[in-house]
């Protein structure tokens, strides 16, 4: 059995997308970050940074989103990568990796606007710099997949956009790209098996105006 440690909203979602795009049975454990679940020893022991996602299968533990996407598309889905030495391949990795850039982007902002409640704690100018590095570095997706098909990267890359939103306008190309991400029937599953929101409770996070801190 295939067993997914999950939170509402989070990178975990990537992890929950591909599952219900390949079809498979699994396991869903859903966490907080508000409690001390995810720093219990028994979840330090699969994911050390304590934080999700964290997915047991083939007598395995993984932890790192990317990782998982990539053995999960290996093991279980084939056509949902591109093979080594394939056309595509090198756009494929490309997206793969790309979501990671957009991904710190977006971790900046989402400690700044949400994690750190302490308006003292926060630098306006971080944020309105993260701001328009995201929306900068979001002028690369779309508006068609990454390698030609739909693959994982896409996965990694469509959560990327799905969250930027929150924070930024989305370029044209990359607002037709999540569309076509959020069409697909395995999205929606993945949606709907989502759970409530915890982290993201406003639609939109404007940077800050004024002065710099």
């Amino acid at each position: 059995m295939i067993r997914l440690w999950h939170v509402a909203q989070s990178r975990s979602f990537r992890v929950l997308w591909a599952l219900e795009e390949m079809g498979l049975e699994y396991d869903l454990v859903r966490c907080s970050f508000f409690d001390k679940s995810l720093r219990a020893p028994e979840h330090l022991a699969r994911a050390p940074a304590g934080r999700v996602p964290a997915l047991a299968i083939d007598g395995v533990e993984i932890c790192e989103s990317g990782a998982i996407l990539h053995y999960l598309a290996e093991t279980r889905a084939p056509h949902l990568r591109v093979a080594e030495g394939a056309v595509g391949r090198a756009q494929f990795l490309q997206a793969l990796h790309y979501a990671e850039t957009l991904g710190a982007h977006l971790a900046n902002l989402t400690q700044h606007h949400i994690v750190l409640r302490d308006a003292a704690m926060r630098s306006d100018t971080v944020m309105r710099l993260e701001a328009m590095r995201l929306a900068a570095a979001l002028r690369a997706v779309g508006p068609d997949w990454a390698a030609g098909a739909f693959t994982v990267a896409d996965i990694a890359t469509g959560y990327a956009v799905l969250l930027a939103q929150r924070f930024v306008a989305i370029p044209p190309k990359a607002a037709a790209y999540l569309e076509a991400c959020q069409a697909r029937p395995g999205f929606q599953r993945a949606v709907a098996q989502d759970g409530a929101a915890e982290i993201y409770t406003r639609a939109f996070y404007p940077p800050p105006e004024g002065a710099s801190t």
